[in-house]
This record gives structure tokens, sequence and C-alpha cells, in this order.
């Protein structure tokens, strides 16, 4: 699976390239299907490599991480880490990076968010 197809790409590059400090809405999620790793990108460099998010290896962080690095992860079974094809947000990375530090995880933050959203009659 290519992880950042061409208009992802092109999204994240945009965001990347805002001159003032912007809080992005996340254009991908990429999470490790065998186990902890997950990850909220909201902008690229023009490198094409160094993305910016939310990191969630354990504890959530806001901070750069390589394309390159997560696509050379090596899982068992022959498993890579994937995007989430049905990953989706009108919600800032301020909001998802409280939710995930409050409740200790991007994943735990997802259903958070989910149940306020439901609640709210809103979309997460």
């Amino acid at each position: 699976m290519i992880l950042v197809p061409p208009t992802l790409r092109a999204l994240l590059l945009i965001n990347g390239a805002v001159d003032v400090e912007t809080d992005h809405v996340p254009v991908v999620k990429f999470f490790n299907p065998l186990g902890p790793g997950r990850w909220l990108v909201t902008e690229m460099d023009e490198d094409g490599d160094t993305l910016f998010g939310l990191a969630d290896l354990g504890e959530p962080e806001l901070g750069s991480f390589s394309l390159a690095e997560i696509e050379a992860v090596r899982l068992p079974f022959g498993l890579t880490i994937e995007r989430d094809l049905n990953f989706s947000t009108g919600l800032p990375l301020s909001v998802w990076t409280a939710a995930a530090r409050r409740t200790g995880s991007i994943a735990a933050a997802e259903t958070l968010l989910r149940v306020i959203a439901r609640r709210e009659g809103g979309a997460s």
C-alpha cells in the first residue's frame, strides 16, 4: 500500500508550505496493524520525507518524523505500517492532541471523540 498517494501528498505539502503557524486538521492516519503505533499527519516538508503531526508509540507526542522510516518498518507476517483508509476528521490537531494526552493514546482519543461527536450529532 502506498502510504501517501499523490492527492494526500499534495494536501500535506500545501499545509507544510504555510508560513504562519496553523492548527491543521490531520490529513492522514497511519497505524501498526499488530500493536502500538499510530500517527496523525498534518504536514509534509518540501523534502517529501519529513512529516509533522501527532505520533503515538506508547505516549502521544507532537513532532516531526520520517516517512521513509515509517515505510521501512517490517512487521511479522510480512506486514507493514498501514494507512487508515476510513480515517476522516474535521477536528484540528490541537483537539486530537489534547484528547490523546488526556486518554493516553491516539486510539483512545479516537473513541472518545467519536462518542462526543455522536452525542453532539456531529462528526469526528
